[in-house]
Protein backbone atom coordinates (compact mmCIF):
# COMPACT_ATOMS: atom_id res chain seq x y z
CA UNK A 1 0.00 0.00 0.00
CA UNK A 2 0.94 3.19 -0.72
CA UNK A 3 2.76 5.13 2.53
CA UNK A 4 -0.01 7.29 3.87
CA UNK A 5 0.91 10.09 6.73
CA UNK A 6 -0.97 10.34 9.61
CA UNK A 7 -2.44 13.77 10.30
CA UNK A 8 -4.69 15.30 12.82
CA UNK A 9 -8.06 16.73 11.97
CA UNK A 10 -8.15 19.82 10.52
CA UNK A 11 -11.15 22.71 10.97
CA UNK A 12 -10.62 25.49 8.61
CA UNK A 13 -13.37 27.56 11.15
CA UNK A 14 -14.61 28.23 14.58
CA UNK A 15 -18.17 26.91 14.38
CA UNK A 16 -18.46 26.60 18.33
CA UNK A 17 -22.43 28.06 18.70
CA UNK A 18 -22.52 28.28 22.30
CA UNK A 19 -19.05 30.54 22.47
CA UNK A 20 -19.72 32.54 19.29
CA UNK A 21 -22.94 33.63 20.62
CA UNK A 22 -21.35 34.53 24.11
CA UNK A 23 -18.52 36.04 22.83
CA UNK A 24 -20.16 38.38 19.88
CA UNK A 25 -23.43 39.36 22.64
CA UNK A 26 -20.30 40.30 25.34
CA UNK A 27 -18.52 42.51 22.22
CA UNK A 28 -21.50 43.93 20.94
CA UNK A 29 -22.42 44.87 24.66
CA UNK A 30 -19.16 46.52 25.15
CA UNK A 31 -19.28 48.59 22.14
CA UNK A 32 -23.01 50.03 22.61
CA UNK A 33 -22.83 50.48 26.53
CA UNK A 34 -26.12 48.97 27.09
CA UNK A 35 -27.36 45.63 28.44
CA UNK A 36 -29.36 43.56 25.83
CA UNK A 37 -31.91 41.43 28.23
CA UNK A 38 -32.96 38.44 26.85
CA UNK A 39 -36.13 39.59 25.54
CA UNK A 40 -34.78 42.74 23.71
CA UNK A 41 -36.09 42.58 20.26
CA UNK A 42 -32.62 44.03 19.33
CA UNK A 43 -31.07 41.40 21.09
CA UNK A 44 -33.02 38.73 19.12
CA UNK A 45 -32.23 39.88 15.94
CA UNK A 46 -28.45 40.20 16.93
CA UNK A 47 -28.81 36.37 17.81
CA UNK A 48 -30.30 35.57 14.68
CA UNK A 49 -28.17 37.05 12.24
CA UNK A 50 -25.10 35.52 14.38
CA UNK A 51 -26.34 32.37 13.43
CA UNK A 52 -26.82 32.42 9.98
CA UNK A 53 -23.20 33.75 10.49
CA UNK A 54 -22.13 30.33 12.15
CA UNK A 55 -24.11 28.49 9.52
CA UNK A 56 -21.97 30.24 6.56
CA UNK A 57 -19.03 29.24 9.19
CA UNK A 58 -19.75 25.42 8.83
CA UNK A 59 -20.61 25.51 4.99
CA UNK A 60 -17.07 27.49 4.88
CA UNK A 61 -15.34 24.86 6.46
CA UNK A 62 -17.12 21.63 4.96
CA UNK A 63 -16.59 22.92 1.54
CA UNK A 64 -12.72 23.60 2.35
CA UNK A 65 -12.40 20.57 3.53
CA UNK A 66 -13.73 18.99 0.38
CA UNK A 67 -10.27 20.13 -1.38
CA UNK A 68 -8.83 17.73 0.60
CA UNK A 69 -8.66 13.45 -0.07
CA UNK A 70 -8.83 12.89 3.10
CA UNK A 71 -12.45 14.28 3.62
CA UNK A 72 -13.55 14.75 -0.45
CA UNK A 73 -16.64 12.99 -1.08
CA UNK A 74 -19.02 12.41 -4.31
CA UNK A 75 -18.47 14.71 -7.35
CA UNK A 76 -15.79 16.78 -5.24
CA UNK A 77 -13.00 13.50 -5.10
CA UNK A 78 -13.65 12.65 -8.49
CA UNK A 79 -12.39 16.41 -9.14
CA UNK A 80 -9.60 15.33 -7.32
CA UNK A 81 -9.21 12.41 -9.25
CA UNK A 82 -9.42 14.61 -12.14
CA UNK A 83 -5.84 15.89 -11.01
CA UNK A 84 -4.25 12.46 -10.99
CA UNK A 85 -6.16 11.49 -14.40
CA UNK A 86 -7.97 8.72 -12.36
CA UNK A 87 -11.45 8.24 -13.07
CA UNK A 88 -14.14 6.40 -10.61
CA UNK A 89 -14.85 2.90 -12.23
CA UNK A 90 -18.37 2.57 -13.44
CA UNK A 91 -20.54 -0.12 -12.03
CA UNK A 92 -19.52 -4.03 -13.75
CA UNK A 93 -22.10 -6.79 -14.87
CA UNK A 94 -21.70 -10.33 -13.89
CA UNK A 95 -20.16 -12.62 -16.85
CA UNK A 96 -19.67 -16.00 -17.14
CA UNK A 97 -18.70 -19.12 -19.35
CA UNK A 98 -21.77 -20.50 -21.62
CA UNK A 99 -21.74 -23.87 -23.33
CA UNK A 100 -23.31 -24.68 -26.32
CA UNK A 101 -24.14 -28.18 -27.32
CA UNK A 102 -25.82 -29.48 -30.55
CA UNK A 103 -28.39 -32.61 -30.39
CA UNK A 104 -26.41 -34.02 -32.65
CA UNK A 105 -23.45 -33.82 -35.34
CA UNK A 106 -24.03 -31.32 -38.37
CA UNK A 107 -21.83 -32.08 -41.57
CA UNK A 108 -22.21 -27.92 -41.71
CA UNK A 109 -20.90 -25.66 -39.13
CA UNK A 110 -23.11 -24.56 -36.88
CA UNK A 111 -23.59 -20.40 -35.94
CA UNK A 112 -24.42 -18.94 -32.65
CA UNK A 113 -25.13 -15.56 -33.04
CA UNK A 114 -23.58 -12.60 -30.48
CA UNK A 115 -26.60 -11.19 -28.76
CA UNK A 116 -28.07 -14.21 -27.81
CA UNK A 117 -29.89 -14.58 -24.33
CA UNK A 118 -29.64 -17.42 -21.81
CA UNK A 119 -31.71 -17.32 -18.35
CA UNK A 120 -31.80 -18.98 -15.45
CA UNK A 121 -33.11 -22.16 -14.33
CA UNK A 122 -36.67 -21.13 -12.75
CA UNK A 123 -35.85 -17.58 -12.77
CA UNK A 124 -38.15 -15.06 -13.84
CA UNK A 125 -36.56 -13.67 -16.57
CA UNK A 126 -35.46 -10.07 -14.79
CA UNK A 127 -31.55 -11.48 -15.12
CA UNK A 128 -29.94 -13.41 -18.10
CA UNK A 129 -26.83 -13.74 -19.19
CA UNK A 130 -25.94 -12.63 -22.95
CA UNK A 131 -23.14 -13.96 -25.34
CA UNK A 132 -20.36 -11.47 -26.20
CA UNK A 133 -19.60 -12.46 -29.77
CA UNK A 134 -20.98 -14.68 -32.46
CA UNK A 135 -19.10 -17.94 -32.29
CA UNK A 136 -18.87 -21.01 -35.01
CA UNK A 137 -19.58 -24.39 -33.97
CA UNK A 138 -17.41 -26.28 -36.97
CA UNK A 139 -19.33 -29.36 -38.89
CA UNK A 140 -18.54 -33.00 -36.59
CA UNK A 141 -18.32 -31.14 -33.38
CA UNK A 142 -21.13 -31.12 -30.61
CA UNK A 143 -19.85 -28.14 -28.31
CA UNK A 144 -19.07 -24.69 -28.40
CA UNK A 145 -18.24 -21.91 -25.56
CA UNK A 146 -18.56 -18.29 -25.63
CA UNK A 147 -18.03 -16.10 -22.49
CA UNK A 148 -21.75 -13.86 -21.91
CA UNK A 149 -22.63 -10.90 -19.69
CA UNK A 150 -25.56 -10.05 -17.43
CA UNK A 151 -28.35 -7.56 -18.51
CA UNK A 152 -27.79 -6.06 -15.56
CA UNK A 153 -24.90 -4.30 -13.59
CA UNK A 154 -23.93 -4.53 -9.91
CA UNK A 155 -23.77 -7.79 -7.84
CA UNK A 156 -26.98 -8.99 -8.69
CA UNK A 157 -25.76 -11.35 -11.23
CA UNK A 158 -22.99 -12.66 -9.36
CA UNK A 159 -22.99 -16.26 -7.62
CA UNK A 160 -24.89 -18.48 -9.61
CA UNK A 161 -23.78 -21.74 -9.67
CA UNK A 162 -22.43 -24.02 -12.50
CA UNK A 163 -24.96 -24.97 -14.79
CA UNK A 164 -27.61 -22.95 -13.13
CA UNK A 165 -27.49 -20.51 -16.58
CA UNK A 166 -29.19 -23.03 -18.70
CA UNK A 167 -32.45 -21.60 -20.24
CA UNK A 168 -32.16 -20.77 -23.42
CA UNK A 169 -34.47 -17.63 -24.24
CA UNK A 170 -33.99 -17.05 -28.58
CA UNK A 171 -34.65 -20.58 -30.22
CA UNK A 172 -32.12 -21.42 -32.55
CA UNK A 173 -32.07 -24.90 -34.37
CA UNK A 174 -30.25 -27.81 -33.03
CA UNK A 175 -29.42 -26.67 -29.90
CA UNK A 176 -29.93 -29.75 -27.17
CA UNK A 177 -28.67 -27.51 -24.13
CA UNK A 178 -27.43 -24.97 -22.96
CA UNK A 179 -25.46 -24.29 -19.42
CA UNK A 180 -22.41 -21.74 -17.48
CA UNK A 181 -19.77 -23.47 -17.04
CA UNK A 182 -18.55 -21.56 -14.54
CA UNK A 183 -19.58 -19.51 -11.35
CA UNK A 184 -20.92 -15.95 -12.14
CA UNK A 185 -19.19 -12.95 -10.94
CA UNK A 186 -17.18 -9.83 -11.41
CA UNK A 187 -20.56 -7.76 -11.61
CA UNK A 188 -20.15 -4.76 -8.89
CA UNK A 189 -21.93 -1.57 -8.60
CA UNK A 190 -20.23 1.74 -9.31
CA UNK A 191 -16.68 2.37 -7.24
CA UNK A 192 -17.54 4.08 -3.71
CA UNK A 193 -15.77 6.87 -2.08
CA UNK A 194 -13.13 4.82 -0.19
CA UNK A 195 -11.97 2.25 -2.92
CA UNK A 196 -11.65 5.58 -4.81
CA UNK A 197 -9.78 7.48 -2.40
CA UNK A 198 -7.11 4.13 -2.42
CA UNK A 199 -6.54 4.18 -5.82
CA UNK A 200 -6.44 8.19 -6.24
CA UNK A 201 -3.32 7.05 -3.42
CA UNK A 202 -1.87 4.97 -5.50
CA UNK A 203 -2.14 6.42 -8.51
CA UNK A 204 1.27 8.19 -8.36
CA UNK A 205 3.15 5.13 -8.25
CA UNK A 206 1.09 4.10 -11.17
CA UNK A 207 3.65 6.68 -13.45
CA UNK A 208 6.68 4.92 -13.47
CA UNK A 209 7.03 1.43 -15.44
CA UNK A 210 9.77 0.18 -13.45
CA UNK A 211 7.52 -2.26 -11.69
CA UNK A 212 7.08 -0.82 -7.97
CA UNK A 213 4.63 -2.81 -6.06
CA UNK A 214 1.81 -0.34 -5.38
CA UNK A 215 2.25 0.39 -9.38
CA UNK A 216 0.84 -3.22 -9.51
CA UNK A 217 -1.66 -2.47 -7.33
CA UNK A 218 -3.18 0.34 -8.88
CA UNK A 219 -3.60 -0.74 -12.08
CA UNK A 220 -4.81 -4.71 -10.67
CA UNK A 221 -7.73 -2.55 -8.97
CA UNK A 222 -8.32 -0.63 -11.79
CA UNK A 223 -9.77 -4.22 -14.01
CA UNK A 224 -12.97 -4.17 -11.59
CA UNK A 225 -14.55 -1.92 -9.00
CA UNK A 226 -15.54 -5.36 -7.52
CA UNK A 227 -11.92 -5.90 -6.15
CA UNK A 228 -11.26 -4.91 -2.79
CA UNK A 229 -7.92 -5.90 -2.37
CA UNK A 230 -4.56 -7.08 -3.91
CA UNK A 231 -1.72 -9.85 -3.12
CA UNK A 232 1.44 -9.18 -4.66
CA UNK A 233 4.66 -11.88 -4.36
CA UNK A 234 8.00 -12.51 -6.76
CA UNK A 235 9.31 -15.75 -5.49
CA UNK A 236 11.53 -15.46 -8.19
CA UNK A 237 13.42 -12.64 -9.87
CA UNK A 238 11.82 -11.01 -12.47
CA UNK A 239 8.31 -13.04 -11.65
CA UNK A 240 5.13 -10.96 -10.48
CA UNK A 241 2.19 -13.16 -8.84
CA UNK A 242 -0.87 -10.95 -8.47
CA UNK A 243 -3.62 -11.93 -6.52
CA UNK A 244 -7.16 -10.27 -6.52
CA UNK A 245 -9.69 -10.33 -3.88
CA UNK A 246 -13.69 -9.80 -4.37
CA UNK A 247 -15.74 -7.96 -2.44
CA UNK A 248 -17.42 -9.91 0.50
CA UNK A 249 -14.26 -12.16 0.62
CA UNK A 250 -15.65 -13.33 -2.98
CA UNK A 251 -12.99 -15.69 -5.26
CA UNK A 252 -12.50 -13.98 -8.97
CA UNK A 253 -13.28 -16.35 -11.98
CA UNK A 254 -11.50 -16.92 -15.06
CA UNK A 255 -13.07 -13.56 -16.51
CA UNK A 256 -12.18 -11.34 -13.99
CA UNK A 257 -8.27 -13.30 -13.64
CA UNK A 258 -8.13 -12.12 -17.78
CA UNK A 259 -8.99 -8.81 -17.40
CA UNK A 260 -6.69 -7.78 -14.15
CA UNK A 261 -4.08 -9.67 -16.64
CA UNK A 262 -4.70 -7.70 -19.15
CA UNK A 263 -4.75 -4.15 -17.20
CA UNK A 264 -1.61 -5.20 -15.17
CA UNK A 265 0.22 -6.47 -18.61
CA UNK A 266 0.10 -3.35 -20.85
CA UNK A 267 3.69 -2.45 -21.93
CA UNK A 268 2.97 0.99 -20.92
CA UNK A 269 2.34 -0.67 -17.72
CA UNK A 270 4.83 -3.12 -17.29
CA UNK A 271 8.59 -3.71 -17.13
CA UNK A 272 9.79 -5.60 -20.38
CA UNK A 273 11.56 -8.21 -17.69
CA UNK A 274 8.84 -8.84 -15.40
CA UNK A 275 6.73 -12.38 -15.73
CA UNK A 276 3.31 -11.45 -14.29
CA UNK A 277 0.90 -14.34 -13.45
CA UNK A 278 -2.68 -12.87 -12.09
CA UNK A 279 -4.15 -15.99 -9.58
CA UNK A 280 -7.12 -16.38 -7.59
CA UNK A 281 -6.34 -16.77 -3.99
CA UNK A 282 -5.74 -19.89 -2.08
CA UNK A 283 -8.29 -20.51 0.72
CA UNK A 284 -7.91 -21.61 3.63
CA UNK A 285 -10.17 -23.86 5.46
CA UNK A 286 -11.51 -23.22 8.97
CA UNK A 287 -14.15 -23.94 11.25
CA UNK A 288 -16.39 -22.67 13.26
CA UNK A 289 -17.66 -24.66 16.82
CA UNK A 290 -19.16 -21.92 19.25
CA UNK A 291 -21.62 -21.65 22.17
CA UNK A 292 -22.74 -19.24 23.92
CA UNK A 293 -25.35 -18.22 26.97
CA UNK A 294 -26.88 -15.24 27.99
CA UNK A 295 -27.35 -13.50 31.48
CA UNK A 296 -30.98 -14.80 33.09
CA UNK A 297 -31.37 -10.75 34.33
CA UNK A 298 -31.63 -10.40 30.12
CA UNK A 299 -34.06 -12.92 30.04
CA UNK A 300 -36.83 -10.43 28.19
CA UNK A 301 -34.43 -9.45 25.86
CA UNK A 302 -32.72 -12.60 24.74
CA UNK A 303 -34.54 -13.20 21.52
CA UNK A 304 -33.22 -9.75 20.33
CA UNK A 305 -29.84 -10.69 21.90
CA UNK A 306 -29.45 -13.98 20.10
CA UNK A 307 -30.12 -12.46 16.89
CA UNK A 308 -27.66 -10.02 17.56
CA UNK A 309 -24.83 -12.52 18.14
CA UNK A 310 -25.67 -14.79 15.63
CA UNK A 311 -25.19 -11.67 13.14
CA UNK A 312 -21.99 -10.84 14.86
CA UNK A 313 -20.72 -14.37 14.00
CA UNK A 314 -21.93 -13.79 10.59
CA UNK A 315 -20.14 -10.03 10.40
CA UNK A 316 -16.63 -11.68 11.90
CA UNK A 317 -16.78 -13.99 9.49
CA UNK A 318 -17.13 -11.56 6.43
CA UNK A 319 -14.31 -9.67 8.24
CA UNK A 320 -12.38 -12.52 8.27
CA UNK A 321 -12.22 -13.27 4.24
CA UNK A 322 -12.28 -9.44 3.65
CA UNK A 323 -8.62 -9.08 3.32
CA UNK A 324 -5.75 -11.24 1.84
CA UNK A 325 -3.41 -12.50 4.69
CA UNK A 326 -5.76 -12.02 7.74
CA UNK A 327 -4.68 -14.55 10.31
CA UNK A 328 -7.51 -16.73 11.45
CA UNK A 329 -8.33 -14.74 14.86
CA UNK A 330 -10.76 -16.83 17.50
CA UNK A 331 -10.19 -13.22 20.02
CA UNK A 332 -11.97 -11.43 17.61
CA UNK A 333 -14.98 -13.47 16.89
CA UNK A 334 -14.89 -13.54 20.58
CA UNK A 335 -15.17 -9.79 21.32
CA UNK A 336 -17.76 -9.63 18.61
CA UNK A 337 -19.92 -12.05 20.56
CA UNK A 338 -19.39 -10.31 23.90
CA UNK A 339 -20.44 -6.49 22.26
CA UNK A 340 -23.26 -8.27 20.67
CA UNK A 341 -24.69 -9.42 24.44
CA UNK A 342 -23.20 -12.76 25.04
CA UNK A 343 -22.32 -13.10 29.09
CA UNK A 344 -20.45 -16.33 28.51
CA UNK A 345 -19.01 -17.54 25.41
CA UNK A 346 -16.87 -21.16 24.54
CA UNK A 347 -14.91 -21.45 21.23
CA UNK A 348 -14.01 -24.75 20.35
CA UNK A 349 -12.72 -23.61 17.24
CA UNK A 350 -11.20 -21.62 15.61
CA UNK A 351 -7.92 -21.58 16.66
CA UNK A 352 -5.23 -18.52 15.74
CA UNK A 353 -3.72 -19.81 12.71
CA UNK A 354 -1.16 -17.49 10.14
CA UNK A 355 -2.09 -16.86 6.94
CA UNK A 356 -0.26 -16.76 3.80
CA UNK A 357 -0.35 -12.96 2.02
CA UNK A 358 -1.84 -14.67 -1.02
CA UNK A 359 -4.29 -16.78 1.08
CA UNK A 360 -8.06 -16.25 2.44
CA UNK A 361 -9.42 -18.29 5.16
CA UNK A 362 -12.35 -19.84 4.17
CA UNK A 363 -15.28 -21.12 6.57
CA UNK A 364 -16.62 -24.43 6.54
CA UNK A 365 -20.58 -24.32 8.03
CA UNK A 366 -20.35 -22.71 11.18
CA UNK A 367 -21.75 -24.75 14.29
CA UNK A 368 -23.02 -22.69 16.74
CA UNK A 369 -25.60 -23.62 19.89
CA UNK A 370 -27.42 -21.22 21.99
CA UNK A 371 -26.71 -22.84 25.73
CA UNK A 372 -29.50 -21.00 27.36
CA UNK A 373 -30.24 -18.37 30.38
CA UNK A 374 -27.58 -18.48 33.09
CA UNK A 375 -27.20 -16.22 35.94
CA UNK A 376 -24.01 -14.16 36.27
Amino acid sequence: MAQQITLPDIQFTDYDVQKILSESLVSLQNKTGKVYEKADPDRILFLALMNEIIQLRVLIDREKKADLLKYATGIMLDYIGDLYGVVRLGANAATTQLRFTLSTQLSTASTIPGGTRVGLQNGDGTIYFTTNQTIIIPSGTLTGSVEATANVTGIAGNGFAVGQVNVLMDQLPFIANVSNTTITGGGAAVEGDDAFKERIRLAPESFSTAGPRDGYEYWAKSASSSIVDVGLSSPEPYEVIIVPLLEGGEIPGEELIQNVYDSVNDRTRRPLTDLVKVQAPVQVAYDINVKFYINRANEAESQTIEANIRQAIQDYILWQKSRLGRDINPTNLIGRMYAAGALRVEVTSPVFKDIGELEIPKETTPNIVYGGLVND
